[in-house]
């Protein structure tokens, strides 16, 4: 099992006050102890919280945040709004009608969360060029999410705006209830493992552009999808991608993983760029199913 996600810690004393010393003796040995034994304290502690944020083979620490080592950098000349919503962040692209990616973290104590999940698409009505869910209707396309309503569970908040047009793109139904879903699922178990897992995921267009447009907003169809999943504190951190046609994914996600590098080349998206050079280089050019999916390391 990973070691824990760091927290921040608040420092904290010894409770109650300090005694007078007795008249005509020295106070400022006890001062002295004192100080020194909150400075080995303090040491302690930060190694102690070092050694918890795992190491990479030569000792790197993982020390991006969250909330950058989620956002991803498109292609310049990409159309792009980044709008950042309660449990994940999107790029969205108001010619295409949904997200170029969304990225979000998952704790492993948000995996059992107990909200229910909400049924209710809409647009988001601040965001340009967002679609509304009758552009899906009769099109044979489902709404797929892309950070999963089952990774939202653990607020009410993050699982409303998990149902924002803005999060959503059209998936052909063999997919998004076949090999997505159970990606999704095995993600859960990832962050379960590794304390926590980074998540980025969009969809992939031929460099034509789509073939396919639906309802009177035409939010664009995608070819393929493509998903990203990052272990930032497991010891040593690991990657793997995925590349998933809009169909039916013959041989499952199995066959469909790949090195994030991979991901990178097709999509011309820069992933995890918050990471030192030294570990982003080394995890994005991982790809190894089995470890990834079964291993508690």
């Amino acid at each position: 099992m990973a070691t824990n996600r760091p927290r921040r810690r608040a420092a904290s004393g010894p409770r109650g006050g300090s005694r007078r010393a007795p008249r005509g003796k020295d106070n400022t040995r006890p001062l002295a102890i004192a100080l020194a034994v909150a400075v080995v304290a303090i040491i302690a502690w930060l190694v102690i919280t070092a050694r918890a944020q795992g190491h990479d083979g030569a000792g790197a620490l993982v020390t991006a945040d969250a909330a950058a080592l989620e956002t991803a950098i498109v292609p310049d000349g990409t159309p792009e709004e980044i709008l950042r919503y309660k449990g994940f962040t999107v790029s969205f692209n108001p010619k295409t009608h949904q997200p170029n990616w969304v990225g979000w973290e998952l704790l492993a104590s948000e995996v059992g969360g107990e909200h229910p999940r909400n049924q209710n698409f809409a647009p988001d009505t601040d965001v340009e060029g967002c679609a509304d869910p009758r552009d899906y209707r009769h099109s044979g396309f489902d709404r797929g999410h892309m950070a999963p309503a089952g990774d939202m569970k653990w607020d009410a908040d993050a699982m409303r705006e998990s149902f924002l047009m803005t999060n959503i793109c059209p998936q052909s139904g063999d997919l998004n209830r076949g090999a997505w879903n159970k990606l999704e699922e095995k993600c859960r178990q990832r962050a379960r493992r590794d304390s926590a897992v980074v998540i980025v995921c969009g969809p992939v267009f031929d460099k034509t552009g789509a073939s396919m447009l639906i309802g009177s907003t035409g939010v664009a169809v995608p070819k393929g999808f493509f998903k990203v999943v990052l272990s930032p504190y497991s010891n040593p951190p690991k990657a793997i991608g995925f590349l998933m046609p809009n169909g039916p994914v013959k041989g499952g996600m199995q066959a469909c993983a790949v090195p994030v590098d991979s991901v990178e080349s097709v999509t011309g998206i820069d992933f995890f760029a918050a990471l030192p050079d030294e570990i982003e280089t080394e995890v994005e050019k991982q790809c190894d199913f089995h470890r990834w999916s079964t291993s508690n390391r």
